[in-house]
C-alpha cells in the first residue's frame, strides 16, 4: 500500500470516528495523518448532525437558515449515496419526521419561510407518508409571501409595461393624439395654428399581447434556499400575467426548466434539489438558447456568484447576452436575511459588461422588475434605494 493510500483511508477513518478537527489519526509508528481542508469541511458537516449536544437538534434547529445551507453544502461535499443517508438521519435528528407525521404537533409550529428551506432540502428523502403535510407546510407559507406580493408585483409590472408602451415610437395607427398632443403643446407653431410633435404618444398595447419575456435562473446551492423560495413565488405572480412570458430555470452542475410548474409554487420547490456544484456558464448558455427576442428579454440571473465552472467563459456568455439587447441582472440574493455572502470579483467583472448585481429584498422586487421593463439605469435604481452594488457592504 502506498503511503497516499494509507493516508486516505486513515483519513476516512478519523471521518468516521469522529473528534477534534484539528486531531489527525495515529499511525502503527507513531506518526499521525491530519485532514485536508476539504476533509476538515467534511467533518463540520458530519458533526453538525451527529456530534451535536443531546438528540442533535441543538446543533442546527429545524427552522434556522443554517440547516438549508447544511442539506445544501453536504451535496457538495460526498456521494449521492452517503448524502441520502444523512439527509434520512437528518428527518429524524431534526425532529422532522415526527413533525410531518403527527398533524397535532404540525399545528403547533409556525411555519415560516426557514421551516420551509428545510424541507425543500430534504423534498427527496421525505417519507411518502409525510409528504403531503409537506406539500401543506410549503403551501400554507407560500400563500402567505404571495398574497403578501401579488398586488404590489402585478401592480408595478403593469404600470411599468403601459409606461413603456406609451413612451415608444409607434406606428401612426396606434398614436394617441390626445395624449401625443398634450405633450407637445410646447411645440405650438402659431404660424401653421398647429402643434408639431418631437415625440409620439401610442396607446398601451392590448393587454393579451406579450410584451416582455422574463427569464429567472436561479442557483440551487445551499446558500441560495431562501432565495429559490421567493423566486417560486414571483415567478407564479409573473406567470400569471398576459403580458409578460415568464420562464423559471434552476441550475447547479445540470439545469432544470420548471417553466411547465409555474402555476403552483409547492410544484416548483419539490422540483428544487438545492446543494451540489455550480456550473453559472452552463446554465446561461440554456438560457440565451431560450432568448428570441433580445430586446424585449429580461434575465434576472439569481446567485453568489461562486462559479464552479469555467468563470472567463461565464463572463463571455454574459457579455453576449447583453451585447444581443437584452437586459441582465444578477440578484446576489432575493431575500429578508441581511448581506449575502458572494464572489466580489466575478461581481465586479459582471458589473463591468454592464450586468449590475445586489442583493435585493422581497419587497423591493416589484420595483426592480418595472425599472427593467422600462429600460432606467438598474444600477441608478439600486443607489438611489441605498443597495450596495458589485461590493459587499
Amino acid at each position: 500500500m502506498t503511503d497516499p493510500e494509507a493516508r486516505d483511508r486513515l483519513g476516512r477513518w478519523r471521518l468516521v470516528l469522529g473528534g477534534n478537527e484539528a486531531d489527525g489519526v495515529r499511525t502503527a509508528d507513531g506518526g499521525s495523518v491530519e485532514l485536508s481542508a476539504a476533509d476538515v469541511r467534511r467533518d463540520k458537516a458530519l458533526e453538525a448532525l451527529y456530534d451535536a449536544p443531546g438528540t442533535g437538534r441543538g446543533g442546527l434547529g429545524a427552522s434556522s437558515p443554517r440547516v438549508a445551507r447544511w442539506l445544501g453544502d453536504i451535496r457538495g461535499y460526498f456521494p449521492s449515496s452517503v448524502v441520502q443517508v444523512m439527509q434520512a438521519d437528518a428527518m429524524d435528528r431534526l425532529g422532522l419526521r415526527q413533525l410531518l407525521l403527527e398533524p397535532e404537533m404540525l399545528r403547533t409550529v409556525q411555519p415560516d419561510i426557514g421551516l420551509v428551506s428545510t424541507l425543500v432540502g430534504l423534498g427527496r428523502v421525505i417519507p411518502q407518508q409525510s409528504r403531503e403535510s409537506a406539500r401543506a407546510v410549503i403551501r400554507h407559507v407560500t400563500k402567505e409571501l404571495e398574497d403578501r406580493l401579488r398586488a404590489k408585483t402585478i401592480q408595478a409590472v403593469s404600470g411599468a409595461l403601459d409606461r413603456a408602451a406609451r413612451t415608444r415610437r409607434p406606428r401612426h395607427r396606434d398614436i394617441d393624439w390626445n395624449r401625443t398632443i398634450a405633450a407637445n403643446l410646447e411645440h405650438y407653431q402659431p404660424d401653421y395654428r398647429t402643434v408639431v410633435p418631437e415625440r409620439l404618444v401610442g396607446y398601451a398595447r392590448r393587454s393579451t399581447e406579450v410584451q416582455r419575456e422574463i427569464i429567472l435562473c436561479i442557483d440551487q446551492s445551499g446558500s441560495m434556499a431562501e432565495s429559490v423560495v421567493y423566486s417560486s413565488v414571483f415567478g407564479s405572480v409573473l406567470a400569471s400575467l398576459k403580458s409578460v412570458r415568464t420562464r423559471l430555470v434552476v441550475f447547479d452542475t445540470e439545469v432544470v426548466d420548471l417553466t411547465d410548474e409555474l402555476d403552483d409554487p409547492v410544484d416548483v420547490l419539490f422540483g428544487v434539489q438545492l446543494g451540489g456544484g455550480t456550473d453559472i456558464n452552463r446554465a446561461l448558455a440554456y438560457c440565451q438558447e431560450q432568448i428570441t427576442q433580445p430586446g424585449e428579454t429580461i434575465l434576472i440571473l439569481i446567485s453568489d456568484l461562486y462559479e464552479g465552472g469555467i468563470a472567463e467563459e461565464m463572463l463571455r456568455r454574459a457579455a453576449a447576452i447583453v451585447g444581443s439587447g437584452a437586459t441582465m441582472i444578477a440578484l446576489l440574493a432575493l431575500s429578508d436575511s441581511g448581506h449575502p455572502t458572494f464572489d466580489s470579483q466575478h461581481a465586479a467583472g459582471l458589473a463591468g459588461i454592464g450586468v449590475p448585481a445586489f442583493a435585493c429584498t422581497p419587497d423591493l422586487f416589484p420595483e426592480l422588475m418595472a425599472a427593467a421593463i422600462e429600460r432606467r439605469d438598474v444600477g441608478e435604481w439600486a443607489g438611489s434605494h441605498d443597495i450596495a452594488i458589485n461590493h459587499e457592504s
